[in-house]
């Protein structure tokens, strides 16, 4: 039976909680075991499973802080959301190989989900706006 918009909803509000605690583990939990992940223009490229999706995380959290996600819409099928959001925070690391210095930092995401029958995400990609990103943190 279909994921009904609220509970895809609570499904990816929980996965941002995770992120935005840190929490890998909470993250790596919202997954399927063999989930096809995919931050497009990550250096690693897309990964299958969820020991594929970690170092992404692990290093994502090392790199961003604070941060907070606004949603701005989300658009639903069956069993897959599309979400456009707003983060804002701050870069102590090198997000996407730029010196952050700990500045302050708001891109837009847009999240494309599909999710299994248990609500579990078997599929994520993320398209990340980095011509933002480059803009507010110049070398």
């Amino acid at each position: 039976m279909p994921l009904t918009p609220a509970q895809m909803d609570a499904q990816i509000d929980e996965h941002f909680g995770f992120e935005q605690a840190d929490n890998v583990e909470g993250v790596l939990a919202t997954l399927t075991p063999d989930v096809n992940h995919d931050i497009v223009g990550w250096p690693g490229g897309p990964t299958r499973g969820v020991e594929g999706a970690r170092p992404f995380y692990e290093t994502l959290f090392a790199d961003l802080s604070d941060g907070r996600v606004e949603t701005i819409r989300r658009l639903y099928g069956e069993n897959f959301l599309v979400d456009e959001s707003l983060w804002r925070g701050r870069a102590p690391g090198r997000p996407f190989g730029l010196e952050g210095r700990d500045r302050p930092l708001e891109f837009r995401l847009l999240h494309v989900v599909e999710y299994a029958d248990d609500g579990k995400m078997k599929a994520e990609q993320v398209w990340i706006d980095l011509a933002a990103i480059q803009q507010q943190l110049p070398q």
